[in-house]
């Protein structure tokens, strides 16, 4: 049997479990023991060396980066001209060559450490947009074992993506992939267009092309959750003091939820405006209800992120100060990490969950919120259209996140619902988070992976 081979941005730190990302979330069921994953340690040192320990059967090896790679590869253009490219945000973008310099020496760094601990029949699945050039760098190093690549994030059409200088270099580097994944259908989409525009492939009706004498594959398979475990999470820490102190706080009142990292894409500071209209226009809710929001802090080393804090803190402040009572704050707003087991415990008591991001891969707190509910009682998710959740989970209140007063007027409407309409939405949604698992995820990757088959033994480098 194949050992399955992650390579990835970044590891979680050692025993971090209940603070677990996305990635490591969506990985859970396919990194098995005997299994390897690579990446930065998320330090940064002169002493770059590889670095070994096993967490559960399965071998972590990671390395540092240095402080200017950190710079010029993660903060500089992964995260100021990758990140708001690929969520559409043009107007965030900075290119810099330098910076793309870095990021490229940094990805030839990935793919030559990974090199000597690969073998002749590893399956390599390469995460993300951080490492777009490690595909074509293992086919350049003469590597012929299957390769899949995902991308977490959306992918934008040619006429966004083509705007960024290098744009046909990063194509050129995923393609030297098998297996390209995405998350939604209209991502693919942009992903093929851009392909065909930059790269002159011709795409066939099942979305494959040959580039460089090889066939390369394209799959739509959205991230998920365990759904039923999570829902055993949120019992359990619905009972626990969290959640007990949390809902004593509330006095009878309903409990609006959103947790996210305190991130330009996650349409904060439009969903605060959009609470403080539900508030003006709709009296009847004041004191009757209390938003609470986790934005975990987020590249607080980048400029950008610094901004967005400030902002925050500002709006949150003004809306309390007009809204707010003595006895009653209307926005209680926390600015650090909070264990996954109290976010679900939160997500549970929760009346509303908001999750209105400008523009998502998925959002796995969508999926959250829908398996932490009591299906007995179950409260009502607002979610962005724009999430990739949105293509699946038809039983949410779908919002323009752009749109305050329409996410005001869905807070309204979330709050109001009747009872029968809350279960009926709720049991469509939870059918559909039971059906989009991360097991399923990743089986429905790892064996479009596998099915290259034996045509690998006869493909030639890029």
């Amino acid at each position: 049997m194949s050992r399955l081979v992650v390579l990835s941005n970044r590891l979680p730190q050692a025993g971090r479990t209940a603070q677990a990302g996305g990635l490591a979330v969506a990985l859970a069921d396919a990194l098995r023991p005997g299994s390897l994953w690579f990446g930065w340690s998320g330090r940064i040192s002169t002493d770059t060396s590889l670095q070994s320990h096993d967490e559960r059967g399965v071998t972590h090896v990671t390395f540092n980066l240095s402080e200017a790679a950190y710079r010029g590869y993660y903060t500089g253009f992964s995260n100021n001209t990758l990140y708001p490219l690929l969520l559409f945000r043009l107007g965030l973008m900075r290119f810099r060559a330098d910076e793309f310099m870095c990021y490229e020496a940094v990805n030839n760094e990935f793919a030559s450490g990974v090199l000597p601990l690969l073998r002749d029949d590893d399956l390599i699945w390469i995460h993300d947009y951080h490492l777009m050039l490690v595909p074509a760098a293992l086919r350049a190093a003469g590597k012929r074992q299957r390769i899949g690549f995902f991308f977490h994030t959306p992918f934008p059409p040619p006429e966004i993506f083509g705007v960024m200088p290098r744009a046909r270099t990063l194509l050129n580097g995923v393609c030297g992939a098998d297996v390209i994944g995405f998350q939604t259908a209209s991502d693919r989409d942009g992903f093929l267009a851009s392909a065909t525009s930059m790269l002159g492939v011709r795409v066939d009706r099942e979305n494959r092309f040959f580039y460089a004498g090889r066939e390369v594959r394209t799959l739509v398979c959205p991230v998920g959750i365990d759904a039923d475990d999570f829902a055993r999470t949120a019992r359990d820490a619905s009972r626990r003091l969290p959640t007990e102190r949390l809902r004593q706080s509330l006095h009878g009142a309903a409990l609006l939820f959103g947790a996210d990292r305190l991130d330009h894409a996650k349409g904060l500071p439009q969903r605060v405006d959009a609470y403080d209209l539900l508030l003006s226009r709709y009296p009847e809710h004041r004191r009757a209800v209390c938003f609470l929001q986790v934005a975990a802090p987020s590249r607080e080393e980048v400029a950008e992120y610094r901004r967005l804090r400030r902002e925050l803190d500002e709006r949150v402040g003004d809306l309390n100060g007009r809204h707010g009572e003595a006895d009653w704050i209307p926005l209680r707003y926390i600015t650090r990490a909070t264990p996954r087991t109290t976010i679900a415990g939160f997500y549970r008591l929760a009346r509303v969950g908001v999750i209105t991001p400008l523009r998502d891969g998925f959002g796995l707190g969508a999926a959250e919120f829908v398996a932490a509910q009591d299906p007995g009682d179950p409260g009502v998710l607002v979610l962005s259209r724009f999430a990739g959740a949105a293509a699946t989970l038809d039983g949410a209140i779908l919002v323009n996140p752009f749109d305050s007063e329409a996410i005001a007027e869905a807070l309204h409407v979330a709050l109001t619902m009747p009872a029968d309409e809350r279960l009926a939405r709720h049991e469509r949604l939870l059918d559909r988070v039971r059906a989009q698992s991360a097991a399923d995820h990743a089986r429905r990757f790892l064996d479009a992976l596998a099915g290259v088959g034996a045509q690998v033994e006869e493909l030639s480098s890029v």
